[in-house]
């Protein structure tokens, strides 16, 4: 299947993120670890397993309340829908400013076990932070569409379909007729056949 974008010779190039994000994570795995050994010579192990349970006590609860908020939005959007009604002038500010996205990520920080997630967890749960968060990755979002050349989407599928393991592409085109059949004239050919593929 041809998408009419011809694949880019061009070596691409990696990006900063891709390159830099296993040493993040690396370096924050090691910070957690050492945070929490801190913690546990300095009050004990009792309650470094007391702040982690209650991490991942307090995430649940998190992510169940936003879970349980995105329903019912996407209920009173399909009731509003079903009734053809307009929302109320507030509502879409209401639903855009509630983040259960990002309140969902800020209780999967909490259940990650480690003092600087959980940090992290409770800062997404402040209102103004999680509201200039939102705009930052929008913005982000926006300019990497923005950035994005033309067909890319297309490019990516061919070659998704060039890299498949014993993936044959096969350079064709397809002659559809549509115009009047013509009555076939009975014949050894012209009965079921079963199809070749099993």
């Amino acid at each position: 299947m041809t998408t009419g974008v011809p694949p880019s010779t061009a070596p691409r190039r990696r990006s900063r993120g891709r390159t830099f994000l296993p040493l993040a994570v690396a370096a924050w795995l090691i910070l957690e670890i050492w945070l929490l050994s801190l913690v546990a010579g300095a009050a004990g192990g009792l309650t470094v397993a007391a702040l982690l349970l209650g991490g991942i006590v307090l995430g649940a609860v998190v992510i169940k309340r936003a879970g349980r908020r995105a329903f019912k939005n996407l209920a009173d959007t399909f009731q509003q829908a079903q009734q053809a009604q307009q929302p109320a002038p507030g509502a879409a500010k209401r639903q855009r400013g509630s983040g259960n996205g990002l309140t969902m990520l800020a209780g999967l920080l909490l259940m990650l076990p480690g003092l600087l997630s959980d940090v992290a967890g409770l800062l997404l749960l402040l209102p103004p932070v999680r509201a200039w968060t939102g705009r930052r990755l929008a913005g982000s979002l926006e300019r990497q569409m923005a950035a994005a050349p033309a067909g890319s989407f297309g490019g990516a599928f061919q070659q998704a379909r060039i890299h498949y393991p014993d993936g044959k592409v096969v350079q064709g085109e397809v002659i559809r007729e549509d115009g009047p059949q013509q009555p076939q004239q009975p014949g050894p050919d012209t009965g079921y056949r079963p199809p070749l593929a099993p």
